[in-house]
């Protein structure tokens, strides 16, 4: 689903009128494909008395559209037109022919017939305003809105390509803009929708097909998107029912300290609930007998320690154990002591601890020449690094040029803020752009998480997740979305997909937990990991 400016859909529809696909016929598919969407959200609660704020531009085109069907549909369908539309209006007429009813609020001025008509009413049509709107809204347009917002609990808000009085640019909404129970974007969401505080008065989401040819260049050119369960329905392995474990590749979790034993654990657990063939577990050694009983389908490397966190020379180790291994996650849980961050020194450039040592029999001129030759770098699978792994790798000169490319980067606005320089109010004010700059000046995939989880590739596309839901706000969630992409990549999904795969599996998991626990406050990481079997079986069976 792609996602554009206000300035990005003006552009494409001048150019879809000028190639024969007229502002008209637009209008009549968007109102068509509005009415569509109603039946199908609505339809199964019975025809009911349907109210539409109808505004002067192409949003109230396409709710008059959208109301003339219904009423030709058999619902009671009513018009408030909250400004005037030219008197020969077809739509107006087309409506009017439909069996529907207009009220005007120029005829209005106590707007006693608005609030009767509300009382009447089990949907309101939001038509008043599409998403040109300009702040602070005219004061005619703001009356009428706030005696809609007062009876709001008594019916359901359906959006017009926005809730009126929302900035579709910046995100900003006027006081009086509706909360709506779903909006239905036509063509597109726009930028500022999945911006706070706009996202919170989108309700569900919906997208029209408004007839553009995917082929028209102003369409094709756009780089950002959501999210949806159709690209992820299409990243998702095959399961053929001749595979082996090694069809579907081996993770390696290269996390953990005493601190944090719980990290390796739920990453290495949902690189598995998405499909990895075999997960090897990396951890210092005491954590192996604290967490093996937990997950007997992993096979262990005991890393080297001090202290329970990993010591330096745990790369040896790693190298080591990287054959048949096809993706590596380091970070969860690690600590950032300064042994660990030696490890992720010798991890970023891929050289052993030890220099070579001269064989057995060479003169003392040639082992003195062949020590000082190093081992050559070992080559690291895709990787992904996750918190402390971040902060780590971070304090390591040039280590975006050091790691295979492109790496999966898993940063929280903190841990961001570490990396770039920046302050968190400065990436939370364009998180877009954030991760957009980042991950094309690094040359790595960077997943900017929290409410809508941005994730940006280094050729300059981001895609957002529409959730932001309080049930994720927890420890061990990122864990949980750190092993579900190293899980993908093990597979062999590519860097990009996995990221946009995984956090869109992660978001769904924790909207499910949410749902079966009934509050958002009890939801626990664990539980965000015994949902994924759930999304993935929704996903398989082709439901959304």
């Amino acid at each position: 689903m792609k996602l554009v400016s206000v300035a990005e859909m003006r552009a494409i529809e001048k150019e879809a009128d000028s190639r024969g696909l007229t502002f008209a016929q637009m209008m009549e598919n968007a109102g068509m494909g509005l009415a569509g969407v109603i039946m199908d959200a609505l339809g199964d609660e019975g025809v009911q008395p349907l109210a539409g704020l109808v505004g002067p531009g192409n949003n109230g085109g396409d709710a008059l559209v959208a109301l003339a069907a219904l009423a030709q549909m058999g619902w009671e369908t009513r018009a408030y037109l909250v400004r005037p539309r030219p008197q020969d209006d077809p739509l107006l007429q087309r409506f009017l022919d439909a069996g529907g009813s207009v009220i005007s609020a120029e005829d209005d001025a106590d707007l006693e017939q608005l609030r009767e008509l509300l009382s009447r009413s089990g949907v309101v049509l939001d038509g008043v305003l599409g998403t040109g709107a300009q702040l602070p809204l005219r004061p005619e347009v703001a009356r009428v809105l706030a005696a809609v917002q007062e009876m709001q609990n008594d019916y359901a808000v359906v959006a017009v390509d926005c809730p009126s009085g929302m900035d579709c640019d910046t995100g900003e909404v006027a006081p009086e803009t509706l909360r709506a129970d779903l909006t239905v974007c036509m063509a597109a969401p726009k930028v500022g929708m999945l911006r706070f505080p706009a996202f919170d008065y989108l309700g569900q989401m919906d997208v029209v097909d408004i007839g553009l040819d995917a082929n028209m260049p102003a369409w094709a050119a756009v780089q950002d998107g959501v999210v949806t369960a159709e690209d992820v329905q299409g990243v998702l392995p095959e399961r053929r029912s001749d595979a082996h474990k090694g069809t579907f590749g081996t993770a390696m979790v290269a996390a953990g300290s005493m601190n944090y034993p719980g990290a390796a654990l739920l990453a290495a657990k949902a690189a598995y609930r998405t499909g990895a063939g075999l997960v090897r577990v990396a951890v210092p050694g005491p954590l192996q007998a604290m967490l093996a009983g937990h997950l007997p389908e992993a096979t262990w490397v005991l890393l080297p320690h001090e202290m329970g966190a990993i010591a330096q020379d745990a790369y040896d180790v790693i190298a080591k154990n990287l054959d048949r291994v096809t993706a590596l996650l380091v970070g969860p849980g690690l600590g950032t002591e300064d042994p660990t961050a030696g490890f992720i020194k010798q991890m970023a450039s891929g050289k052993p601890n030890h220099p070579a040592r001269g064989a057995i029999g060479f003169s003392f001129g040639a082992r003195t020449e062949d020590a000082k030759k190093e081992e050559p770098p070992h080559a690291l699978p895709a990787l992904v690094v996750d918190a402390d792994g971040l902060k780590l790798l971070a304090k390591v000169p040039d280590w975006h040029k050091l790691i295979p490319a492109p790496a999966v980067l898993t940063p929280h606005p903190g841990e961001m803020a570490q990396m770039t320089g920046l302050n968190v109010d400065e990436i939370q004010a364009d998180r877009v752009e954030t991760a957009r700059r980042f991950a094309r000046e690094w040359g790595h995939v960077v997943v900017l998480k929290g409410a809508l989880t941005v994730i940006a590739s280094p050729e300059g596309h981001a895609r957002l997740i529409p959730v932001a839901s309080p049930a994720l706000a927890r420890a061990g969630t990122g864990d949980v979305l750190a092993g579900l992409i190293v899980g993908m990549r093990a597979q062999g999904v590519s860097a990009f997909d996995a990221a946009c795969a995984g956090a869109w599996i992660h978001a769904q998991a924790g909207l499910s937990a949410a749902s079966w626990l009934g509050s958002d406050a009890s939801v626990l990481a664990g539980d965000v990991l015994d949902s994924i079997a759930e999304i993935l079986q929704s996903l398989e069976s082709g439901e959304e």
